[in-house]
């Protein structure tokens, strides 16, 4: 029996980290503005007993319009196949790619995502995301 469990995953949606377009002013002169925050809904996770200490996490990632994610990296081999909408993929040394329905991306176990965002403002953006990952590992790996 497939069990589908969905949950957010706090570490990919930081406050902190997700405000590149907070305010610089003083909070007595300003509000600051954090961007949306993604949400993460955890499908499956299955080991994979054909490859020793390896499981697999598949998840999707609704980005409302304007959500970005922090900078991060994922220690795994991530697979992404994007839904709906419109989003802008970056790894540190690589082009910057706006994806559309239909088109993947892949971010290997030691990429650091420096961009990751819904390329639009108004519209939201879904992605399905395949991880293999060692087992108990998080999904998610914040970069400082």
């Amino acid at each position: 029996m497939q069990q589908i469990i969905k949950r957010g995953l706090p570490f990919i949606a930081i406050g902190a980290l997700l405000s590149p377009l907070a305010s610089a002013a003083p909070p007595h002169k300003a509000h600051a503005t954090t961007a949306p925050q993604p949400i993460v809904t955890s499908l499956m996770t299955h080991d994979l007993p054909d490859i020793q200490g390896k499981d697999a996490l598949v998840i999707t990632v609704d980005y409302p319009p304007g959500a970005a994610d922090p900078i991060h990296r994922h220690d795994a081999h991530s697979f992404v196949y994007v839904l709906e909408g419109s989003i802008v993929m970056q790894v540190q040394g690589g082009k910057e790619v706006t994806l559309t329905p239909g088109q993947t991306f892949y971010e290997g176990p030691n990429d650091i995502h420096t961009v990751g965002r819904n390329a639009s403002n108004t519209q939201p953006a879904k992605f399905l995301v395949v991880l293999i990952k060692k087992q108990g590992s998080p999904a998610l790996i914040p970069v400082k």
